[in-house]
């Protein structure tokens, strides 16, 4: 892939343009704001951006906003975006539009490099990628508004690695369980979600983002 890198930690910027070359991809530039990362993406188009969501000049969420306008401006490029905590409200925005080749993941996740690589693969596919904690946050509901209560464990295993963008086969390796089994578990899960006969959008995406929390 083709991929622009935004991150202000020069010593993670270089390292991650060292693993994504070794590993044959083309780093079209590494910059360290999300203005530049605007500006960067505008003059050379790539597959995919990988950015942190806090950046100079607030560290806030510089990073966040240049994804979201590469977005708008370039739907056809993909985004990654890195933080060092679980940001509910980040993860809730970017996952609020169209999430096809969106991923999420926590700087502890580029560690495990085998991880980090799978994401960004998936992300450049149009998949999705999302950090199994930031899931678990963004799903973490007390019992008593908890619209997922009806589901069962099981189900809301299953939805927690839909999240994550896995498909049915690799949230059955993932489960030790059949495929079928696990088609069976979505289907009661979207029947109970009242998601069984929605059309134009991805049930799977809606499944989670009804219930992010802010």
């Amino acid at each position: 892939m083709r991929v622009t890198l935004a991150e202000d930690s020069t010593l993670l910027r270089e390292g991650l343009v060292r693993l994504l070359e070794d590993e044959g991809h083309e780093v079209l530039a590494a910059v360290g704001d999300g203005q530049a990362l605007v500006e960067a993406v505008e003059a050379r188009e790539p597959d995919a951006v990988v950015v942190d969501v806090r950046m100079p000049p607030t560290h806030t969420d510089e990073g966040l906003r240049a994804a979201l306008e590469i977005r708008r401006r370039r739907p056809r490029v993909k985004v990654l975006v890195l933080s060092q905590y679980v940001e509910k409200k980040y993860a809730t925005e970017l996952m609020s539009g169209d999430i096809d080749g969106v991923g999420y993941l926590l700087k502890d996740r580029v560690a495990q490099v085998g991880d980090f690589l799978d994401a960004l693969e998936r992300v450049g596919a149009g998949g999705t990628a999302f950090d199994p904690e930031v899931v678990r946050q963004l799903l973490a509901r007390t019992s008593h508004t908890d619209p997922l209560a009806r589901l069962t464990g099981r189900e809301r295993e299953v939805l927690e690695l839909m999240a994550q963008g896995l498909t049915n086969a690799s949230i059955a390796q993932t489960l030790h369980v059949s495929q079928s089994a696990v088609e069976k578990h979505v289907n009661a899960l979207f029947d109970k979600l009242s998601l069984s006969h929605t059309t134009g959008y991805s049930r799977r995406v809606l499944a989670v983002l009804r219930y992010l929390g802010s």
